[in-house]
């Protein structure tokens, strides 16, 4: 309740048009993803859109990291996606509110401060490694059903991914009155209809029509069969889903200089993911591209995610016939550039300056990550070699004294 009311006081001392626009800009760029994800797992696109409304609505409302995104996420469409070919998209239901009956409990077991001892090293091949993957998963963009687009298709493809890019780059250096992200899906999108620009766009992924999430109890057998089955998936997408988020979280402690907190932030993320599997959602997590958007577009309170959740289902239930003509250009030119702020450039330079066994375990955290879209397994793996790697050390220099 306390939090609730703490809702009321946001407003002081906050730039409350900039909050409002910079979550109009998130709700844009979760559209295509969510739908992607849920595609990704073998569901219906709603169940992709349900997840980012109901579990951004309520990280953003209870989470201990204001101004970070959640919603439906590749890194557990890719865990459920088995499970849903095998039993189908009830089981999918289940096994997400499980996961955030564990994922509750690890918050109030007070584990999440345990993500915290992540080695640097680790934190700076993760944050490369994804950097890579969002750069990458936008060139698919550049295809239509598997083949690559070529000549005027192409050409008028990179055209507007390259003036998006132009105006996030350079806007902020003349105003930052409105979020350049958002200036420059306005922009593109303005230019394709003023000049009868055919291009892709969203409606040509998925229709995004529906209604308001429908509550739904998973339609299972209540046997010990049942719980087995979902067990296993249930564990992994609250493992998968707590490492990415807390991991999220402390990124954007870093950039922002403050300090969030994860056991309350883990609590939320539970807590989000048993509604949303109640409310035919897929199930999510931190989303790091929607966050970084978020943070780069000057948002810094829950205001923004709260927006962003809430213009999504109005895109949802009203809006669809517009956002469905979006260009894709747009939403692509603006996650290259996320991927591009994403990178630590630093990090290349500090090569020849770092110990070798700390650019070891950078590599390969980043290599992991974007060979395996897995980044819960990558920050285990990168985790478990240093500690090895630090054993190995100690127990050398043991050995010659």
């Amino acid at each position: 309740m306390k939090q609730v009311f703490n809702l009321f006081d946001l407003t002081k001392g906050v730039n409350l048009t900039n909050e409002v626009l910079s979550g109009l800009t998130v709700a844009l760029a979760l559209v295509p993803e969510a739908i992607a994800f849920a595609l990704i797992a073998g569901l219906s696109p709603l169940t992709g859109l349900y997840a980012a409304f109901s579990v951004g609505l309520i990280t953003s409302v209870f989470g201990g990291r204001p101004g970070m995104i959640s919603g439906a996420t590749g890194a557990i469409a890719v865990v459920i996606v088995s499970l849903a070919q095998s039993h189908g998209v009830e089981y999918i239901f289940a096994t997400v509110v499980l996961a955030g009956l564990i994922q509750m409990s690890a918050g109030f077991l007070k584990l999440g401060k345990f993500i915290r001892l992540v080695p640097h090293p680790v934190m700076f091949g993760f944050v490369n490694g994804l950097a890579i993957v969002i750069f990458t998963s936008q060139l698919a963009t550049f295809k239509n059903n598997d083949a690559w687009m070529m000549g005027n298709e192409l050409s008028t493809m990179l055209m507007l991914v390259l003036i998006t890019m132009l105006i996030i780059w350079q806007l902020p250096k003349f105003t930052k009155a409105v979020p350049a992200p958002l200036a420059a899906i306005l922009v593109c999108t303005a230019i394709v209809f003023a000049l009868g620009i055919d291009t892709k766009s969203v409606g040509d992924i998925s229709s995004i029509q529906g209604g308001f999430p429908p509550f739904h109890i998973p339609e299972i057998p209540f046997t010990w069969e049942s719980f087995m089955i979902i067990l296993p998936y249930a564990f992994i997408v609250a493992g998968v889903g707590l490492i990415e988020s807390l991991l999220t979280l402390n990124l954007i402690d870093e950039i922002t200089e403050t300090r969030g907190k994860s056991n309350k932030e883990s609590v939320a993320q539970g807590l989000a993911n048993v509604v949303t599997g109640f409310f035919s959602g897929m199930g999510g997590c931190a989303m790091i591209g929607q966050s970084l958007i978020n943070i780069s577009s000057g948002a810094r309170t829950r205001i923004s995610g709260i927006v962003a959740s809430c213009m999504l289902l109005i895109f949802i239930m009203y809006g669809a016939s517009y956002i469905e003509q979006m260009p894709i250009a747009a939403l692509a030119g603006l996650m290259i550039m996320v991927a591009i702020g994403t990178f630590e450039w630093a990090s290349i330079r500090a090569l020849g300056k770092m110990p070798m066994r700390d650019n070891i375990v950078g590599i390969l955290v980043a290599a992991i990550t974007v060979f395996f879209h897995n980044l819960a397994l990558a920050v285990l793996v990168g985790v478990i070699i240093s500690a090895l790697m630090y054993a190995w050390e100690n127990a050398e220099t043991h050995s010659r004294a």
